[in-house]
């Protein structure tokens, strides 16, 4: 079958590091460590796994880490090579093993990628696993199936970015039938967003902040507004498209993330602004809760400056890894930082349910307020306009790029 694989390869992965900031071209060149390659399709690790003809995959910022070697090489551990990538996948049941229950061929689904205890049949489960923090697994090297975090960055599994991939029955989640293909293929980073904001305490916060006007941004922006929050919502969005699209999905004001950032804040927030000997400005005030959606060394110190004492900061943007900055701000103004990482099992409205549960019902109540995320799609023997797309949502006015396989 058809494939986009990652190959690790030392010297590719360092030209990509250190010479694709200024040839750009490289990252979808034949000196990458990315191919469409022809590949037998997965086999079925046990009878509780079913193969899932790809319909839809999205193209997500990790991917793009992955592929430009601007990631943290902090999960290089826990993958296994060569792997097909993709982590957000729409698809149908083409093949069911003996032992899976509850589903039947022709079915549509998304694939949650975590490969927990459960997946990798390892019984009894870890401390993680048995909490139902599924996403931090401790036997993510262990079990039935290659070493691997998610779907995606495993070289048993396969990924979205193919015609075939595998899935345990437990990872699987029915697509009612009002909601379509392109809505479905942003459940995954839609439940990351979910996760991130109920971390946070919204009963006394005024204002919130979103950094960054990305999927994970947007989804941020819609997923607050979808849960019922009523705050006050800023974001940083760069692009005139992310401008309007934050709008439309709820956000009250914007503000663009170049230099004048900081008087653009304080003037929206009421917050003072003082310059110290060196670095960067100094608050006193800010917003309640910042979101950081990027994960830059940049944003993560706007965020801690932006929040106000006694606020929160989440940290949804997956770094890479991060330098200068100034922790001072966690310290005086008594922050709270909070990592959120992928998704698990949240308490909203009484009601313990699974992340993506959650997600998949508010998308069948309003997810049509999100199709116009999705508006590029390719077929994977375009897969390197694919990914200079993705990598140039400014020029091509996209956010979620996606490759159709239907």
């Amino acid at each position: 079958m058809e494939a986009v694989q990652y190959t690790k390869n030392i010297p590719r992965y360092l030209a990509m590091r250190y010479l694709g900031k200024r040839w750009r071209g490289l990252y979808t060149s034949p000196f990458s460590c990315v191919d469409l390659v022809d590949i037998p399709e997965p086999e079925l690790p046990t009878p509780e796994w079913v193969r899932v003809k790809t319909r839809l995959s999205g193209i997500c910022g990790s991917d793009l880490a992955t592929l430009t070697a601007k990631g943290s090489p902090y999960f290089s551990p826990f993958t296994s090579t060569p792997f097909v990538l993709g982590h957000e996948i729409v698809g149908e049941i083409a093949e069911i093993g003996e032992a899976v229950e509850g589903f039947s061929i022709g079915a549509r689904v998304v694939i949650e990628p975590a490969l927990s205890c459960t997946v990798r049949g390892i019984s009894p489960p870890c401390y993680q696993c048995q909490n139902l923090h599924f996403a931090n697994c401790e036997n993510i090297t262990k079990g039935d199936i290659s070493a691997g975090v998610q779907t995606g960055y495993c070289r048993d599994t396969g990924g979205g970015w193919s015609r075939s991939v595998v899935a345990h029955q437990s990872q699987l989640h029915l697509v009612p039938e009002s909601v379509s293909d392109e809505i479905a293929v942003l459940l995954e980073p839609f439940a990351c967003a979910i996760h991130g904001v109920l971390k946070a305490n919204y009963n006394t916060a005024d204002n919130i902040c979103i950094i960054g006007g990305g999927t994970i941004g947007l989804l941020t922006v819609a997923a607050l507004r979808m849960l019922g929050y009523q705050n006050r919502i800023l974001i940083f969005a760069k692009y005139p498209h992310q401008q309007q699209l934050a709008l439309d999905l709820g956000a009250n004001e914007i503000i663009l993330p170049n230099s004048g950032r900081y008087t653009g804040f304080c003037e929206l927030t009421g917050s003072e602004s003082y310059q110290p000997e060196l670095g960067q400005q100094v608050l006193i005030g800010g917003v309640d809760i910042t979101f950081d959606c990027i994960g830059s060394s940049v944003t993560i110190d706007d965020a801690l400056r932006f929040t106000q004492a006694n606020g929160e900061v989440i940290l949804l943007g997956m770094p890479g890894i991060p330098k200068n900055i100034d922790w001072v701000s966690v310290w005086y103004k008594q922050l709270s930082v909070k990592g959120a990482y992928t998704y698990g099992v949240e308490t909203y409205d009484d009601e313990q349910l699974h992340t993506f549960t959650l997600g998949m019902r508010l998308l069948q109540e309003m997810g049509l307020q999100l199709r116009p995320l999705v508006i590029r799609r390719f077929r994977l023997r375009e897969y390197r306009q694919a990914i200079q797309t993705a990598l140039n949502t400014g020029k091509t006015a996209t956010v979620k790029t996606v490759f159709d396989l239907r």
